[in-house]
């Protein structure tokens, strides 16, 4: 069974003086006034109350309040949720009368509940990918969440580097009396280079002095090695000449001998080798143009089991939407982005958006039986009431507000306090007194 809330007191919360209000189980409970009147606060403090400190007032404690802010929630599983004393300290009781805190409240708290807003106002990107997670699909969107999460780290990381440069930036010294352009030394940077060009040369011709001894010393080695070499080529050159008298006489007997001697033509073969290459290169283009014709119709089957295989994935992808769970008949993704009824989340009417986020928040925590909305004068009287019976029969839970002192609002706030409501006693101490609005 879905928790819902069956009673709110508040006191000194925001604009709240001191309103009581016992909420329908389930449909829709109206809280009405004019503007800046204490509404909104009203759920404020429920949101506080149930969902913890994230969701504390900037400006919790009333303006003008001697005694501090209080808060008791009592839930329809018997669990009592009440903040009071100087901290607004949080206590948590179950029906049993044990005490606890708020993870306790976090298993049956949905906190988009106590904030619709933020599903309403999040991208059609981020309510498809809310969707696609409660009915069991989304578990792809992770890397993509990984993926962003990188990106925003590295901006974070990027905007850090640039707010330390901008700060070094800020305590470097500077001199203002200093000229805008540098001060020209080209006449004694010219002096310079003289002396250091003077210098040079003497550097040089020291140098040139020492390669000049050292090339001597080497050229007295190199004709010591030349005359050891012309040995060396003397002895090879009478060898050399003994050598060639004898091939001189061998190659006088080889004339005689190929004198003799006719060659055969070869212009025949030449002609069949030059048919059998003109054939090859045909058979070689043949095939060339098989294998091409071959890859073709290979790629074109490819892109045909690709074609089938999109189409498939795309029927399965349809066919894992319809039979999923949806929150709502006729809810549905396309292209990434969330669907009613066909139409994207900014051609909705203002109802319809209502009816998705409240559907679609119910089943991130199905344990949660109710749902907060502020500022419902959007919607006319006739679809107050459809969205109302639509709440009851889904067994939904809507404390929302409204711009309206008239009959379809079940309390009216004014100046902090249900109206006509009678102020708590703060004179002297005795127990609280708080006054309901009619139902």
């Amino acid at each position: 069974m879905s928790v819902t809330i069956t009673a709110l007191e508040a006191e000194n919360v925001k604009r709240i003086k001191a309103v009581a209000l016992t909420p329908a189980p389930t449909g829709l409970t109206l809280v009405g006034g004019n503007n800046n009147q204490g509404k909104t606060s009203v759920l404020d403090a429920l949101a506080w109350a149930l969902g913890g400190d994230r969701f504390r007032p900037n400006a919790a404690q009333r303006d003008g309040a001697v005694a501090p802010a209080h808060l008791k929630v009592t839930l329809s599983n018997g669990v009592i949720v009440e903040r009071k004393g100087k901290n607004s300290t949080l206590t948590v009781t179950d029906p049993t009368g044990r005490r606890s805190g708020q993870q306790l409240l976090n298993a049956f708290i949905e906190p988009l509940a106590l904030d619709l807003p933020r599903f309403m106002e999040a991208s059609d990107k981020e309510k498809a990918d809310i969707l696609l997670r409660i009915i069991g699909i989304g578990t792809e969107l992770h890397v993509r969440d990984m993926e962003i999460k990188a990106l925003y780290d590295k901006r974070t990381f990027t905007g850090q580097l640039a707010q330390q440069k901008k700060h070094f930036a800020e305590e470097l010294i500077s001199y203002p009396n200093a000229p805008e352009e540098p001060v020209s030394a080209s006449d004694l940077i010219r002096q310079q280079q003289e002396i250091l060009a003077r210098n040079g040369e003497n550097q040089r011709l020291r140098t040139q002095c020492a390669e000049l001894e050292s090339q001597e010393q080497q050229c007295v080695a190199e004709l010591k090695r030349t005359r050891e070499r012309i040995a060396e080529l003397e002895q090879q050159y009478q060898e050399l000449d003994a050598k060639h008298t004898k091939l001189f006489n061998q190659r006088k007997n080889a004339e005689k001998t190929v004198a003799q001697l006719q060659d055969e033509s070869t212009a025949e073969l030449e002609a069949s080798i030059r048919g059998i290459e003109e054939t090859n290169r045909k058979v070689r283009a043949n095939l060339e143009k098989s294998r091409a014709e071959d890859e073709a119709a290979r790629y074109a089957s490819d892109y045909d089991k690709l074609t089938e295989a999109i189409t498939q994935k795309r029927a399965d992808r349809m066919a894992l939407l319809n039979g999923a769970d949806l929150p709502l008949p006729e809810l549905s993704v396309e292209d990434g982005a969330l669907t009613y009824k066909g139409k994207h989340w900014r051609d909705m009417s203002g109802s319809d958006q209502l009816r998705v986020a409240a559907a679609i928040v119910r089943r991130l925590n199905p344990d949660c039986g109710f749902v907060l909305l502020d500022k419902l004068e959007q919607m006319d009287m006739t679809t107050l009431q459809e969205f109302s019976a639509w709440l009851e029969a889904e067994h939904l839970q809507a404390i929302a507000t409204r711009v309206s002192t008239g009959s379809e609002c079940q309390i009216i706030i004014e100046d902090g306090m249900v109206k006509d409501a009678e102020p708590p006693v703060t004179e002297k101490p005795q127990p609280r007194s708080w006054t309901k609005g009619a139902f």
